[in-house]
């Protein structure tokens, strides 16, 4: 089979340069239809070390001559595909070949595949094995592609995709099955895309026979909870007669679970069998629960039932959405989709549908979200579910798509919402418009009748009049409210009254979009310890982002933890990737930079689960902002790149912003600030490319300093005095001290020096060794540059430990460059290893998993990097450690561990 190349070619890649550099053997497993056999083939056309030799069974006798072939110059790669067929004496042999090459030192590889849905054999199990996944989206898409011979509708690809599951057969499969006009769009896909008919094509003679009834059982036990694997003892309550036989081979078990080996046999072992044996499996499942099992039960007994059946649905809808409810969202979700498909009338169906839909997106489940939204949407259905399905459209498209289109369903669901409900909506279309950087469609939004929305990032901003320049009664009233604001933004002795938070946060963002500064604090500190009073994880994003706005970057990251802790106990996906969010922010608000890129990593990854490529970007945009603080350029370039890319096409202005920010304090950072000054200039300067006015402020510092640097201090004189503004509301902790950094950067000699001083006083009172560290930096700079070099030296050094103490190497370099420039050499570092301290922080966090045993891309996977990104670090490992071989770096890494490194 061709088209699924990109993952899997890169993976045989680094499968034949460990082989080849190594010597080495592996098990390739995988599920039945995964392409074990096209995997061999294409690892034997790539290896061109040496000869490839294909050995079937009855062949193990020749084991022997053929492992003489292998030479030095000419290393040898030996495929052996489907060794599970091989008798128990030929495996015996191709085993002794095994520990022959892995024990000896022969230059040779061997690689051998045996099915994923059965034991491996005796005689293999202790070799290493490689396992074949699913085929990722982007590796399905050229699949299908080449396989239809024509055009296919990306909504029918996106179909055939998901129903495949990843298994690159059952893809095929799928495909064969739908004419062209199907394929194209032009008419309707099957009702049920993969029946048994098809799951059977592709299990060929795999499924064994059942006589106890275990494997359905189990099968039928999994598909209610949606899960991989089923209670033990639950399914063999409903099956006593299996209770005292073996276990079927398709079956494995642990920690009181029962899982099938294989995913695509869990499904054809189900949807092959008799609806009558499907159906006494679900009653028997249904009377062997308990009461503690909650939804469950009603779930197996709706599967028991044919035709409608309106009691059985109104008991599912009345578990699924009772509010005391625990089960987690994907089985309310299983359950109201069911309850649906029981329900004769039209109107109660598309009302169930749409209660589905928003339990499969906490879920995470966007494809199957989009599905439900579908079916609840038809023009027959009453205004208020077409309103609430376009209400969940546009939530879906903030987190996966254009903002401007998801602003729009938030207006249309505001037309056919109901008052209350369509205050909701409109005030998602306020969020809409905050992710694209329309303030004004935010205050339209945020007029008093409405209710606030949960913002993706909330961070304060100030008003500038249209011509970018203030005036002065824009600066006096802005002292004015910023003093008021002050007193206002001191937590209260005594806890303020319960309010509506709605309302509170409202009026606070409102205040802050008008620069009301004095009238914002009040409402805002109500909604953030209104939030952190109880563990609602919505209620608490809105504490965090209220928290934001306050500049309390302290009860953010506590409100951010705990929104992730309640997100993750409730089972909302959904709500996962946006706590990390607010979480990564606070935590670079807060300057620990590397905790910021540790939440982000993790963001990453769950964005990605949940389908939401627009909080993804947020993510990368905190990660290049990590990798410019510790000088890791090629980090922030791949990690802005890809904040753009999706920004560029959902319209998403802050993270686009803050993708240009990180780009151009890497190029500071890297001592060209005359770059970092054109990058940061359209974004901080007034002018239509100016950046999202929640952030840009935030970046005005850096390009203070690059204008300086770069002998140009004119052009940063008026953005200062707006600075000055956003400083005085109180809301960024470090902006008193970088506003007075700013101005000494840019004073006459006479004062410049009091200025220096007087910010680094400042920093006494905010935590952060980056900021501090790029203050004293600059001073030193300064003062050597007027000869007090003693004055100088201290500064400097202070400024080299403190970026030491924040991984901001290249700042550190900065500073011991000023420091040999003024005739000092710095301070001797802590002892190190001897070689691993050669390495970036990058370099050593992907030495440690490399020695672990991971692949680069599970490396990468881990890191939340491209596989092109860890290739080219390691690479740059191996040469700065004058290593050949990953087995050489394990062994470094032992004996470096064992006299005490740390990596």
């Amino acid at each position: 089979m061709t088209g699924h190349t990109t993952t899997r070619q890169r993976l045989t890649a680094e499968l034949l340069d460990a082989l080849r550099t190594d010597g080495g053997v592996r098990v390739v497993t995988g599920e039945p239809g995964c392409g074990r056999t096209t995997f061999l083939d294409h690892a034997a056309r790539l290896f061109r070390a040496g000869p490839v030799r294909h050995l079937r069974a009855g062949q193990a006798h020749e084991l022997d001559d053929v492992l003489r072939t292998a030479t030095a110059a000419r290393p040898l790669l030996l495929c052996v595909d489907d060794a599970h067929l091989w008798d128990a004496p030929a495996r015996a042999a191709l085993a002794r070949t095994a520990a022959r090459i892995r024990e000896t030192g022969v230059r040779a590889a061997l690689l051998v595949t045996v099915p994923a849905h059965r034991r491996v054999a005796r005689e293999l199990a202790d070799l290493p094995v490689l396992r074949l996944g699913p085929l990722t989206p982007a590796d399905a898409a050229p699949l299908v592609r080449d396989a239809a011979d024509g055009a296919v509708d990306p909504a029918v690809r996106e179909e055939l995709i998901t129903a495949a599951e990843g298994n690159p057969a059952l893809l095929l499969a799928l495909v064969r099955r739908l004419s062209p006009a199907q394929l194209s769009g032009r008419r309707a896909l099957p009702p049920l895309l993969v029946t048994g008919e098809v799951l059977a094509e592709v299990a060929g003679d795999r499924l064994p026979d059942d006589p106890g009834g275990l494997l359905l059982t189990t099968a039928a036990a999994a598909r209610a909870t949606g899960e991989e694997d089923a209670d033990e003892e639950l399914v063999l309550r409903a099956c006593p007669s299996a209770s005292d036989g073996p276990l079927p081979d398709l079956l494995t078990r642990g920690e009181g679970r029962l899982r099938f080996r294989s995913a695509l046999m869990f499904r054809a072992v189900y949807a092959t069998a008799p609806p009558g044996h499907r159906r006494a499996a679900h009653l028997a499942l249904a009377e062997a629960a308990t009461e503690a099992d909650g939804i469950l039960p009603l779930l197996h007994r709706s599967w028991a039932v044919t035709g409608p059946a309106s009691a059985v649905a109104a008991a599912l809808t009345r578990a699924a959405t009772d509010p005391a409810c625990t089960a987690p969202p994907a089985l309310r979700r299983r359950a109201l989709t069911r309850a649906a498909e029981l329900t004769p009338d039209g109107t109660g169906r598309a009302r169930l549908h749409l209660a589905a839909a928003q339990q499969a997106l906490l879920a995470g489940r966007t494809a199957d979200a989009l599905r439900l939204l579908e079916l609840a949407r038809g023009r027959s259905a009453p205004a208020s579910v077409r309103g609430g399905a376009e209400l969940l459209r546009g939530a879906l498209l903030l987190a996966d798509g254009p903002v401007e289109d998801a602003r729009e369903s938030f207006l249309l669901a505001a037309d056919l919402l109901p008052p209350p409900a369509a205050a909701r909506a409109t005030l998602a279309a306020a969020d809409a418009a905050w992710s694209a950087g329309d303030p004004a469609a935010c205050l339209s939004a945020l007029a008093p009748t409405r209710t606030p929305p949960a913002l993706p990032l909330a961070e304060a901003c100030v008003r500038v009049p249209r011509s970018g320049t203030p005036t002065a009664s824009d600066a006096s009233a802005a002292r004015a409210d910023a003093t008021a604001s002050r007193t206002a933004c001191t937590p209260p002795t005594n806890p303020p009254p319960d309010g509506d938070p709605s309302r509170d946060h409202r009026d606070g963002l409102r205040a802050v979009l008008l620069a009301r500064f004095d009238l914002a604090a009040a409402p805002l500190r109500r909604v953030v310890d209104h939030g952190l009073r109880g563990s609602d994880p919505d209620h608490l994003l809105r504490s965090a982002a209220a928290a934001l706005m306050l500049g309390d970057v302290t009860s953010a990251r506590r409100a951010g933890a705990r929104a992730l802790a309640a997100a993750r106990t409730s089972g909302s996906a959904a709500l996962e990737p946006r706590a990390l969010e607010y979480l990564a922010y606070a935590e670079l608000r807060a300057g620990r930079h590397q905790l910021a890129r540790t939440h982000a990593e993790e963001g990453l990854r769950t964005a990605a689960r949940a389908g939401q490529r627009n909080t993804a970007a947020h993510h990368h945009a905190v990660l290049a902002l990590a990798a410019s603080i510790e000088g890791e350029a090629d980090l922030v370039t791949e990690h802005a790149e890809a904040a753009l890319r999706t920004a560029r096409r959902h319209g998403l202005a802050q993270a686009a912003t803050l993708a240009h920010w990180a780009a151009a304090r890497a190029d500071l950072g890297a001592g060209r600030p005359r770059e970092a000054a054109q990058r940061l200039g359209p974004l901080v300067q007034p002018g239509a490319r100016r950046g999202h006015f929640a952030v840009w402020m935030l970046a005005v510092p850096c390009f203070v300093e690059a204008a300086a640097s770069a002998g140009r201090p004119q052009h940063a004189a008026a953005v200062v005095e707006s600075f000055a503004l956003w400083a005085a509301c109180g809301a960024d902790p470090q902006a008193p001290s970088q506003l007075l950094r700013c101005r000494a950067l840019l004073a006459a000699p006479d004062t410049a020096d009091e200025l220096y001083r007087r910010a680094l006083d400042r920093h006494d009172d905010t935590a952060g060794d980056f900021e501090r560290a790029r203050t004293e930096l600059l001073y030193g700079k300064w003062l050597r540059r007027r000869r007090r070099l003693r004055e100088a030296r201290t500064r400097l050094e202070e400024a080299r430990l403190g970026f030491e103490r924040c991984g901001a190497r290249l700042w550190a370099q900065q500073a011991a460059a000023e420091l040999r420039a003024g005739g000092a050499a710095p301070a001797a570092a802590p002892a190190a290893p001897p070689c691993l301290a050669r390495l970036t922080p990058q370099q050593l966090r992907i030495a440690r998993y490399v020695a672990e045993g991971a692949t680069n891309r599970e490396v990468a996977l881990s890191l939340s990097v491209s596989t092109r990104t860890v290739d080219y670090h390691l690479r740059n490992v191996f040469a700065t450690l004058g290593l050949r071989s990953r087995v050489e770096l394990v062994r470094l890494v032992e004996q470096e561990e064992k006299t005490g490194a740390r990596l």
